[in-house]
């Protein structure tokens, strides 16, 4: 059998909630061009992601990576926390 292991997405977000047990809420922003008016618009998405150990505090950028569904909404896994949020 071949196989062949594909290479799965990985993005860069700010953590935005928590609250869910083993579960971050990851908002992904980027930015692209307007159709018409050729001016660069802000679209951001929200993604809910594994995190096994509860290790991320809400504003830390973390690297997720696409993988099989955990459940309903959650088919992302944390790969690291690039950056912790400072505490004020």
């Amino acid at each position: 059998m071949n196989e062949q292991k594909t290479a799965s997405r990985i993005l860069t977000g700010r953590v935005i909630s928590n609250k869910g047990n083993k579960t971050i809420t990851v908002l992904i922003e980027r930015r692209e061009r307007h159709p018409i008016y050729n001016k660069y618009v802000r679209q951001a998405t929200k993604i809910h992601a594994h995190d096994e150990e509860n290790t991320c505090g809400e504003g830390d950028l973390v690297t997720i990576a696409e993988g099989r569904p955990i459940s309903k909404t959650k088919s992302w896994r944390l790969v690291e926390v690039v950056e912790r949020a400072t505490q004020v």
